[in-house]
């Protein structure tokens, strides 16, 4: 009967493991990408670049359905070892992914995070404000879309007194 706990326990582990692995790009896409390099490096010199495959992660600004494609404008942002971004406040510029299907911006809204692999078509400038800035635009393979992070984390805090915590 312990025995049977203990495979019990370790088969529920591995499940749990593979289903946290899991659920990022997949690994025929991800094995597509051919541009090493930095967002930052590539955003200097996209002409150099185009036709390669990249990944690249951040949060959408804003989505555009138009009539032969949707736009989403993206906010770069670093990726952690599973690929998912890390929106810890640090970017290296901006991107647009231009999908020839649909993306419905109630699946996709403002704010989402996400990850990305396609191929470098162009780059285009467009206005920030007033500033003129160049945006590498992106034909994705894939998209994923993150789901929010839940803070599982403990909950810790000090308190003296009524009312006032540390």
């Amino acid at each position: 009967m312990r025995q049977k706990n203990h495979l019990i326990w370790g088969v529920g582990l591995v499940l749990l493991w593979l289903v946290g692995c899991g659920g990022g790009i997949s690994k025929q896409i991800r094995s597509q990408v051919t541009y090493s390099g930095s967002f930052k490096a590539l955003q200097k010199a996209p002409q150099e670049q185009i036709g390669t495959t990249v990944i690249f992660g951040g949060k959408i600004i804003a989505i555009e359905p138009k009539d032969d494609r949707t736009e989403l404008l993206v906010l770069q942002l670093p990726l952690d070892a599973s690929d998912r971004p890390e929106d810890n406040g640090q970017s290296d510029g901006r991107f647009i992914l231009s999908s020839r299907q649909f993306v419905d911006p109630a699946l996709y809204p403002k704010g989402s995070l996400i990850t990305a692999v396609g191929q470098l078509e162009a780059s285009e400038e467009r206005l920030i404000g007033q500033m003129p800035y160049r945006y590498p635009v992106i034909a994705p393979l894939e998209i994923k879309k993150w789901p929010p992070r839940t803070d599982s984390g403990p909950r810790f805090h000090i308190g003296i007194g009524v009312g006032k915590t540390f």
